[in-house]
């Protein structure tokens, strides 16, 4: 199997948390600014099990895709779950976390790649 680029990795990601209804969807090239990740991809749930549910299906869609988690954290609460697939990071929120967090403002030098409101 190929290697994923990060943006084809980003789809797969997107797509996965699309169909687990996650809402805002945002995906930001962090490439220029650290070196944790190329892209993060970050979404949001309406409560912890839809968070966990978009979780399991990152998870499951990327390992299909041949993209191995290298971390997972935050899992077992779901209100922010962090997954890491090495050049793409997955956060997922709950809206009360994601609105605390601001992570597009944290990183909002940060090109937007793709938003699905």
């Amino acid at each position: 199997m190929t290697e994923l680029s990060p943006r084809t990795l980003a789809d797969v990601v997107v797509e996965a948390a699309g169909d687990k209804k996650a809402e805002d969807i945002l995906v930001l090239n962090v490439s220029e600014l650290t070196t944790i990740a190329d892209l993060f991809v970050i979404c949001t749930g309406r409560g912890e099990r839809q968070v966990q549910a978009i979780a399991d299906a990152v998870r499951e869609k990327a390992t299909e895709a041949g993209r191995h988690p290298l971390g997972v954290e935050g899992y077992a609460g779901g209100r922010w779950v962090l997954i890491d697939l090495g050049d793409v990071v997955v956060h997922a929120f709950v809206p009360e976390e994601r609105h605390l967090y601001r992570l597009e403002r944290l990183w909002g030098d940060a090109p937007v790649v793709l938003r699905i409101a």
